[in-house]
């Protein structure tokens, strides 16, 4: 293929076969939002984050891969559905977490207190429930799922969790295989 000029650029449009950008390889990075609540306590922490508390939570999911261009498929011009990215998210993280106390198996007296209470959602995890690690936990779920489901088509290249709307910690795929 030839590349095009800038005039050639700016005339011809993008279903164009002379267009010089080859949507089936142009990696395209997307993201997809959704916000849950839930309590943690940081136990060892010198501030206000030891006591029992909670955060509406947002977590951002990033997935990378190839737009579509396909004719007739229901994703061209897609990389993959938001519908798609939020139900894998929704189904195995947030609806797991929302509502629910975030709590670190190894803070005994706060997980003995809570396994006192009648039907009480709590999520027991191996890490403090600082931002950075549920970033790191949401990201170790949710790597597989995308893989088991859309293989090398694309891939999950970062988790961000907003523990307040000026307060996030990511989780990407560089950092976690380095």
């Amino acid at each position: 293929m030839v590349a095009a000029t800038a005039k050639e650029r700016r005339t011809k449009s993008a279903g164009d076969k002379l267009w010089p950008f080859q949507l089936t390889t142009v990696p395209m990075l997307i993201t997809r939002r959704l916000e849950f609540d839930a309590g943690h306590r940081i136990p060892d922490h010198r501030s206000q984050c030891r006591h029992l508390h909670g955060h509406r939570y947002a977590i951002e999911i990033t997935v990378g891969g190839p737009v579509q261009d396909a004719a007739g498929r229901p994703d061209t011009g897609m990389v993959m559905d938001f519908a798609d990215v939020k139900r894998l998210a929704k189904e195995n993280v947030v609806d797991a977490w929302d509502h629910a106390f975030l709590a670190y198996r190894g803070d005994g007296e706060v997980v003995r207190f809570l396994a006192g209470l009648p039907d009480h959602k709590t999520v027991l995890l191996d890490r403090v429930p600082t931002a950075e690690n549920l970033a790191r936990i949401a990201f170790a779920i949710l790597d597989p799922l995308y893989a088991q489901a859309y293989g090398d088509q694309l891939r999950l290249e970062r988790i961000r969790i907003y523990e307040t709307p000026n307060c996030w910690a990511d989780a990407t795929r560089e950092d976690l295989e380095s």
